[in-house]
């Protein structure tokens, strides 16, 4: 190859090479020399840049449009941005760089063999990239430019984008020094992708290490990167390559080659591809196997995190790394739990994906494009179809951000978290229901929007202690807790204690009854307000207790037993009397899942279903859990699942479904029951007093020792239910006091392989420290052999 004072071509290029190629042109070559299929190309170098400017006798013009220029002030910001750039795209080239492009683009056209060549024109500032700063979407990029004369255009045009309103926005935010900065050009080989997306090699909604999140759609990546188009989202177990979680999205649209032959446009794929590729998956399992592959070679290479835009050819099928980039948004810190007060009621209006972690609250501030960003004033809600570089200024004042499209690796997630804005993208039909004005609450965390200011974060006085000394409290006793590898859970009733209790030692809460839901907020039977047409009330009530535990402690579980009344206390509800049947022993009788799947009360347990699904959907708490009470047969099992799929509580990833373990029945087909569900609590009253064939409120027998979980007939049948979870790779919990009064039965529970217990809140810590104290036991036990 020719040699060339202001072109390097990939192989030329390595890490170190950020000063001469910029952060962009760095990586590529990086990439080129470890192996990676990278579509070739060469690098018109900043210094290239710094040649032009001096020839063109720019720079003098530059420092005086620049002096004292107020950022924040977004209309003069524009108009100064606007006048560098049209001095640039207006200034001569010095003939000899000139030359290099043309001369250096007809070598690369030999070498890969093809007359004018597509190549894509990126920008590559020599600040861009570094560990520090990853902000995206700074400069411009090309696509689809072929010939000598449009290339050195569109070389200029990647010069003059240094000096775009948001590249000056950032490095002034970033405490770059203009003068300083200069921008390489990137020219590459055009892929022309079927399909294209993006790909982080750590999790950036959660910072998790351990996971990746893989973006993509049809078309070229532009659509994914500016969020466009509400891509398809993965994330993915980094050990095993095993989806975690898989969103198949709505694909309205698709970016392809422009018909004029230059640049790019937007097409509906519908007309292009079909109707049927809307709702398809894009990629194929040895796609995305490729890709998770490929990202983790990648990671180690760099030896870390990584932001990947990757397309795959429409002709070959190949798979092409377009670019990589550190990740800089990860953070350590833990977001602060904010829950809603006592008294206030969440009502949804929109939900989409949670972008950026975090609460924001404000007054709707909806804009069309950059001409409006100057409406959005400090602490406003910015509400768009989808951002774009140029409203970065206007994101900075915002408390919020919300758009209809997008995914979690777009221009608008990315540049949020790097501000630490709460984001939510897309939420699709945000900018028609979200009103100018009003005012909203931003719960980034979960991807809801909800009516007025809510989730305020409760603050409790905090006493500074006297004499030098601390206090031990709760969130104390949380911190220095030992680590368990048996959870621990706590039993809940009354929702309004969470408050009370969320900040003892436990893992989530292993049962929540609702029954004093039923009593306290709602206190009529469910099928009077059926009957009555109030079914409603009973849904917002059921949602609102649930919600109100599932929010104090999220992301932390709770496992929500449905309605367990019997016959007896039904009665004493209003209209109970004149639908519940009077029963000698009611219990053993019509409770449970043999009552949701009767006619006679049908009706009312997909009232409960309802209220179980505005709690997960519409405010976003996906960690309630389903368990169904006394469970007989594993038939039932069946129709009562699916009475709960056609409510919107379809049992899979997202969605588990546990069962009370009380019935003899489920001991003795353990396997089947876990085949159906995801796992097993067990009733230890309940069972006790099934097994012995004990009344557990009779006082004789209990004194005379009959009701006892430690009998041997109870063990066996614990035995049973936790080898059949074990085998079938389920939870297995138990709940009851059993474990926190008996030393000896927690022992036993442990060596047979329980997952969790859950126990009442003023056992918590004793349990806890009683478990690890077992769990080390049989460590030492299994040391000395």
């Amino acid at each position: 190859m020719s040699k060339y004072n202001y072109i390097k071509w990939f192989h030329e290029i390595d890490k170190d090479d950020v000063g001469v190629v910029g952060g962009k042109g760095a990586n590529l070559g990086e990439l080129t020399q470890m192996g990676i299929d990278v579509p070739p190309g060469f690098c018109v170098t900043a210094g290239a840049y710094d040649e032009f400017i001096d020839y063109a006798n720019l720079d003098e013009v530059v420092k005086l449009l620049m002096e004292g220029l107020d950022v924040e002030d977004v209309d003069e910001l524009q108009r100064v941005g606007e006048q560098i750039r049209d001095r640039i795209n207006n200034g001569d080239i010095y003939p000899p760089l000139e030359e290099e492009i043309i001369k250096a683009y007809r070598e690369f056209s030999k070498e890969i063999g093809l007359e004018n060549p597509e190549v894509a024109v990126r920008s590559s500032a020599t600040a861009e990239d570094l560990p520090d700063a990853s902000f995206a979407g700074q400069q411009d990029t090309y696509l689809h430019i072929h010939g000598e004369k449009e290339l050195v255009e569109y070389v200029r045009r990647c010069w003059a984008s240094l000096w775009t309103s948001r590249a000056i926005y950032y490095r002034e935010k970033q405490n770059y020094d203009h003068f300083e900065v200069s921008l390489s050009v990137v020219v590459q080989k055009m892929v022309n992708s079927e399909k294209s997306g993006v790909m982080f090699t750590a999790n950036p909604i959660n910072n998790n290490r351990d996971e990746m999140m893989i973006n993509a759609s049809w078309g070229l990546g532009e659509a994914v990167v500016s969020g466009t188009v509400t891509p398809d989202e993965y994330t993915i177990n980094k050990k095993d390559g095993s989806i975690i979680e898989e969103n198949i999205a709505t694909k309205n649209s698709m970016v392809v080659k422009a018909k004029s032959g230059i640049g790019t446009e937007e097409v509906s794929i519908k007309d292009v591809l079909g109707e049927e590729y809307v709702e398809r998956e894009c990629l194929t399992k040895d796609e995305l196997n490729t890709l998770i592959e490929d990202g983790k070679k990648i990671e180690n290479l760099y030896g870390s995190v990584q932001d990947i835009e990757w397309g795959i050819d429409v002709d070959t099928k190949k798979l092409y790394i377009l670019q990589s980039r550190p990740i800089t948004t990860l953070t350590e810190t833990k977001e602060e739990e904010q829950v809603a007060d006592k008294d206030e009621v969440l009502e949804m209006i929109v939900r989409g994906l949670a972008a950026s972690p975090g609460i924001g609250r404000g007054k709707v501030r909806k804009i069309k494009d950059v001409s409006e960003i100057n409406m959005v004033e400090d602490g406003d809600i910015l509400v768009t179809g989808m951002t774009n570089p140029d409203m970065v200024p206007a994101m900075r004042k915002s408390a919020g951000v919300v758009t209809d499209e997008g995914g979690r690796t777009c221009h608008a997630a990315i540049v949020s978290r790097e501000l630490g804005i709460p984001c939510i993208v897309g939420a699709k039909d945000a900018t028609r229901l979200l009103e100018d004005g009003q005012k909203i609450t931003v719960d980034a965390t979960r991807g809801v929007v909800y009516k007025g200011y809510v989730l305020n974060e409760k603050k409790e006085d905090k006493k500074e202690s006297q004499g030098g000394s601390f206090s031990i409290n709760d969130e104390f006793r949380r911190l220095v807790a030992p680590i368990t590898a048996t959870k621990i859970y706590m039993n809940l009733g009354e929702p309004e204690l969470i408050e009370r209790y969320k900040d003892l030692p436990f893992d989530g809460i292993g049962l929540m009854r609702t029954e004093f839901i039923f009593t306290n907020m709602i206190g009529a039977h469910p099928m009077y307000l059926v009957k009555t047409g109030q079914g409603n009330l009973m849904v917002e009530k059921l949602a609102e207790g649930i919600s109100k535990v599932a929010s104090a402690i999220y992301p932390r579980p709770v496992v929500v037993r449905l309605s367990d009344f019997r016959t007896n206390e039904f009665r004493g509800l209003k209209g109970g009397d004149e639908v519940e049947p009077i029963e000698q022993n009611p219990m053993i009788g019509w409770r449970g899942v043999s009552r949701y799947i009767s006619p006679e009360y049908e009706e009312g347990f997909r009232l409960e279903c309802q209220a179980m699904k505005k709690v997960r959907e519409e405010f976003g708490l996906d960690n309630v859990v389903a368990m169904l009470p006394f469970v007989r047969t594993p038939e039932e099992l069946v129709v009562v699942k699916n009475i709960m799929a056609d409510e919107g509580l379809v049992q899979g990833k997202d969605f588990k479904i546990w069962i009370m373990a009380e019935v003899p029945s489920v001991v003795f087909q353990a396997e089947e029951f876990a085949e159906l569900v995801d796992g097993f609590s067990i009733g230890s009253n309940d069972l006790t007093q099934l097994v012995m064939g004990a009344d557990r409120d009779s006082g004789v027998l209990n004194n005379m020792g009959y009701f006892d979980e430690r009998n041997e007939a109870v063990k066996r049948a614990i035995k049973i239910l936790v080898d059949a979870c074990n085998k079938k790779g389920k939870t297995i919990s138990i709940c009851g006091q059993g474990p926190s009064q008996y030393p000896e039965f927690a022992e036993f529970l442990v060596e047979c392989g329980i997952t969790s217990m859950s126990v009442n809140p003023d056992t918590v810590d004793y349990t806890r420290r009683l478990v690890a104290s077992v769990e080390q036991k049989m460590i030492l036990r299994k040391l000395r052999g």
